[in-house]
């Protein structure tokens, strides 16, 4: 992780227009092996806008992006399909196929994949074990041969990140994922999701609303060993150890970059909108 790596993502100047609306207006950044990064904004500030770029679900106008290396921004739909089957995403709402069962939703990524690098499918029990493995890592495992109607809320959210992470990308992408959760529950997504940035290295995109995820992300580490979230340390919380930074958009600018501590010392009256403590 940190600079020492090659970023698996980086924007260069990109801007993104629809008619006289500002999608994105001269994004740059770069995200390494292992970091999160937080995005705050306003409605229609381009959060999202920014996700779909990274996997090319939406054209840029000018500036470049760079993802594992590849500039994305001229690749045809042909290689944009192979380079997406490396970035697990979780789409607002969890985004389940309802008709599908619950191991056969977290299954998808793994079939689309194998179909994309033409190695012919896996036999049906790597398959099975790998769903069952990605559930188990969501604590879902008993919920397989569910269908998502039979699932609550949070539920369907951890199918939704098992779906994103079974075939173990380096990069995951994840629009609100909390959105519509109580504070308990939310806090057990965001809690998968730094289990699986720390246990993969995994470099995580996050959107949200709320700064309680941000602050998850950046004050706490799984450790493998006792099976559970630890907060960081002073020394390491100053050192950025977990590589956490935010970002917070206005009308398609990044108009922040930061630490928490820098967030949370901002003076600027849109920033500070994101900055919240609740219980």
């Amino acid at each position: 992780m940190g600079d020492n790596a090659d970023p698996i993502l980086e924007f260069k100047d990109v801007n993104v227009k629809f008619g006289e609306t500002w999608g994105l207006h001269d994004v740059c950044l770069k995200l390494h092996p292992g970091e999160t990064q937080i995005i705050f904004g306003a409605a229609g500030s381009g959060k999202t806008t920014l996700l779909k770029a990274v996997a090319g679900l939406v054209k840029v106008d000018s500036g470049e992006i760079r993802l594992f290396g590849e500039e994305v921004t001229r690749m045809d739909e042909h290689d944009l399909f192979a380079l997406r089957s490396r970035i697990g995403m979780l789409f607002q709402e969890g985004g389940l196929f309802d008709s599908l069962l619950v191991g056969e939703n977290v299954e998808y990524p793994l079939v689309n994949q194998q179909t994309t690098e033409k190695r012919g499918a896996q036999p049906d029990g790597r398959t099975e074990q790998r769903v069952r493995e990605t559930l188990r890592f969501v604590e879902l495992e008993q919920s397989i041969e569910k269908f998502p109607s039979e699932l609550s809320g949070g539920m369907r959210r951890r199918v939704g990140i098992a779906r994103a992470i079974v075939t173990n990308p380096p990069l995951v992408l994840y629009d609100s994922p909390t959105a519509g959760l109580d504070p308990i529950t939310a806090n057990t997504i965001m809690a998968l999701i730094a289990k699986q940035r720390d246990v993969q290295n995994t470099a995580s995109l996050i959107v949200t609303h709320r700064y309680q995820d941000g602050e998850l992300m950046a004050n706490f580490h799984y450790d493998p060993q006792r099976q559970e979230l630890l907060p960081l340390g002073d020394g390491e919380l100053k050192g950025g150890a977990n590589g956490t930074r935010f970002f917070v958009m206005k009308e398609g600018r990044i108009v922040f970059s930061g630490t928490r501590q820098e967030l949370e010392a901002s003076e600027d009256e849109y920033v500070k909108r994101f900055v919240k403590h609740e219980g």
